[in-house]
């Protein structure tokens, strides 16, 4: 029987800035690497922004 490989996509989202969803995110990103999975972060801004 083939095994599976599993993806996770963990999203992380709010209406406020400054409340540590970057730091979150590169802290969850980190353990992962650390566990031998491969990470791609990716910021993505709906609204447009320009400084995302």
């Amino acid at each position: 029987m083939k095994k599976k490989n599993h993806k996770y996509i963990f999203i992380i989202g709010g209406v406020m800035s400054g409340v540590g969803k970057g730091i979150a995110s590169s802290s969850i990103g980190k353990i992962l690497q650390s566990k031998g999975f491969k990470v791609n972060p990716i910021k993505v801004d709906p609204y447009l922004n320009v400084d995302a």
